[in-house]
């Protein structure tokens, strides 16, 4: 990559399409390309082939995505699979066409098995059934994994696609419909403290293990894997990104409890689903290509947290939270 490739950064106003802009900005990289929703629908092929023919963007970070946790997952179903398929067929195929150079797909670690090896690798893909609450969100995702892999193959192009752990930070999305556990737990503490302490009742056991990564750090990890990816570096050019530690549900909600100030119960209502038993990634790839994660889980969560609190996102809710990222 050179700092005059001009970089389409496709999803920028999201969790992580923002975080990647703040970090190639950081590093020189000034010729960046975004567009709106409604600017560009990325599920019209017709409209994305135009975009593209227009702009010629030499890099492609696909952020770009419908997103949301075990409740918006499990009641959009066709929704999840349908868009996120349109979307990744339309923007890796389009860029094929039109010889971009380096293109970054971004997954979810929700793409392996439901009972997959712990730490999960990339070798574990399609190796059992998935977790049936957002098996349409991660069929869709597979297939972007596998357009990547076999348009490298047949094409010889040099596409990467990037399995993020579950991220946070700022510009999270906190609305308790759509929202994943750890900006939920956020907002419900914070609501359960202005509230006097309030107890705070969530969703399943507390049992599952969830791996948290913060944003940033995935946005450098993105500009790390494309300023050294080579076609083949990475077996079945994927790559896991995360920390390489998880910690159970319930003792993140400790954390988050600890974090926000709330001084009130916690309960558990366990006739909630718990999803996924454990999600921990393996990060060996990663590891030895040079990377490593630098964001302490508490540390990051209080500055999520001061980043909440500045949205003054504050109105109270009746939904609970789940424990599904």
């Amino acid at each position: 990559m050179n700092p005059s490739d001009k970089i389409y950064i496709a999803g920028h106003h999201g969790l992580v399409g923002s975080a990647l802009i703040r970090a190639l900005r950081a590093r020189g990289f000034t010729n960046l390309v975004t567009r709106s929703h409604a600017e560009l629908d990325l599920c019209r092929q017709a409209a994305v082939e135009t975009f593209f023919a227009a702009e010629k963007p030499d890099v492609v970070l696909f952020a770009a995505a419908k997103v949301g946790g075990i409740v918006a997952n499990n009641t959009w179903r066709y929704d999840f699979i349908h868009q996120n398929l349109l979307m990744a067929a339309n923007v890796i195929e389009t860029s094929r066409v039109q010889g971009v150079k380096k293109l970054l797909f971004l997954g979810s670690s929700c793409i392996y098995p439901k009972f997959a090896p712990q730490p999960m690798p990339e070798d574990c893909l399609l190796t059992g059934v998935l977790e049936p609450t957002n098996e349409p969100y991660a069929i869709a995702k597979i297939a972007g994994v596998k357009l990547v892999e076999n348009c490298n193959r047949q094409y010889g192009t040099e596409f990467i696609s990037a399995m993020p752990t579950n991220l946070y930070g700022p510009g999270d999305n906190f609305d308790l419909t759509s929202s994943h556990v750890l900006p939920a737990m956020i907002r419900k503490f914070h609501e359960a403290k202005l509230a006097g302490n309030a107890p705070v009742m969530l969703w399943g056991s507390g049992t599952p293990r969830r791996e948290f990564l913060h944003v940033d750090d995935m946005a450098e990890a993105c500009v790390f894997i494309l300023r050294q990816v080579k076609a083949g570096m990475f077996p079945g050019d994927l790559v896991n990104v995360g920390c390489g530690e998880d910690l159970s549900v319930a003792a993140l909600a400790t954390l988050v409890q600890e974090v926000v100030g709330h001084q009130g119960q916690i309960a558990w209502d366990q006739s909630k689903p718990d999803g996924t038993p454990r999600k921990l990634q393996d990060v060996t790839r990663l590891r030895t290509a040079g990377w490593t994660a630098r964001i302490p889980l508490k540390e990051g969560m209080a500055a999520t947290y001061r980043w909440f609190l500045s949205q003054q996102i504050s109105q109270p809710t009746a939904h609970p939270i789940h424990s599904e990222p």
